[in-house]
């Protein structure tokens, strides 16, 4: 389970990247490398939205565990 938190937290960052350059720069990353509307770009896209809903489990669980609450008591 940690290695497929640690890969989807990666295509997170990766994809968030790529939207703060679509942004700032209106340059898509992933289809400058794969090609605009290539397939192996909707497949990184699809992954990168995949990782982002698996990513909303781990969210939860710090929140009911008090996690969150207790980092802010420091």
């Amino acid at each position: 389970m940690k290695f497929i938190n640690i890969l989807t937290l990666i295509l997170v960052i990766v994809g968030g990247l790529n939207w703060g350059l679509v942004g700032l720069f209106s340059f898509d990353l992933v289809a400058a490398i794969f090609g605009a509307g290539s397939g192996l770009a909707r497949i990184v896209y699809i992954l990168v939205g995949l990782s982002a809903a698996w990513q909303i489990i781990p969210l939860f669980s710090a929140t009911g565990s008090g996690e969150l609450a207790a980092g802010r008591n420091r």
